[in-house]
């Protein structure tokens, strides 16, 4: 097994400590299970990317963009590349985040509601 990446784990870091205005507000708001009983992770370096906000136990991959990202071509192949691993993408602009912020959750929490989750689910 080669063990972390390094290099990721690091930018990943760097990303977590400067993270944009949007990108504070939708976590503390995803932080602690506050949607659906569902954990994120914040900056979390998946294969060769790191994304803002991933759910493992649902493969739901929320980025949160600013407007240099509109009909960005890297940002199709990340989203792609995510849908053939089984993720399903939500992506919202900085300003639906930092100006809606009840519809940007409500958006979250349906989407969680409605997959399956991954691990089994004891029944009495």
């Amino acid at each position: 097994m080669r063990g972390p990446d390094r290099k990721a784990t690091s930018r990943a870091r760097q990303l977590r400590s400067h993270q944009t205005d949007a990108e504070t507000k939708l976590w503390h708001r995803l932080r602690n299970r506050q949607i659906a009983g569902c954990k994120f992770v914040r900056q979390e370096p998946v294969g060769l990317y790191v994304y803002d906000f991933i759910c493992r136990e649902r493969k739901l991959v929320i980025e949160v963009d600013g407007g240099q990202h509109a009909e960005a071509k890297a940002d199709i192949v990340r989203g792609d590349t995510l849908t053939r691993d089984g993720y399903c993408v939500l992506r919202f602009w900085n300003n639906e985040v930092l100006g809606n912020i009840d519809g940007v959750l409500q958006t979250i929490e349906s989407k969680l509601l409605d997959q399956e989750p991954l691990t089994p689910t004891l029944s009495p």
